[in-house]
C-alpha cells in the first residue's frame, strides 16, 4: 500500500491518503504564526491502524519546520502532544 502525506492549504488541512483515496485529515486554521487545530477525522474503514497517528505527526514535524506553532483544539491532537511530550514545545 502507497502511503502519500500531504498539505491542502486550500482547504486547511494536512491529509494521508492510502492508494489514492484519503483516510484520514487534520483540520487547521492558520494565524499566520499558529495553526490552531480543531478536528482530526479518520474513515472508519480505517480506524485502529495507527494513521491518525502518524499524520499527526507529521503534520506536527512540518508546523515545526516552519517555526510555527500550535493550539490543539482538536482532542485528538491535545491528547497526541500530551503523551508525546517531544512535541510540547510546539504548543503556544
Amino acid at each position: 500500500m502507497a502511503e502519500e502525506f500531504r498539505l491542502d492549504e486550500e482547504n486547511h488541512w494536512y491529509e494521508i491518503d492510502i492508494d489514492g483515496v484519503r483516510t484520514a485529515l487534520t483540520h487547521f486554521q492558520d494565524t499566520g504564526k499558529m495553526l490552531i487545530f480543531d478536528h482530526t477525522e479518520t474513515d472508519p474503514a480505517f480506524e485502529g491502524q495507527g494513521i491518525a497517528k502518524r499524520l499527526v505527526q507529521q503534520a506536527l514535524d512540518d508546523v515545526r519546520a516552519k517555526g510555527k506553532k500550535i493550539w490543539p483544539l482538536c482532542p485528538f491532537v491535545a491528547h497526541f502532544v500530551k503523551v508525546n511530550p517531544e512535541y510540547m514545545d510546539l504548543v503556544a
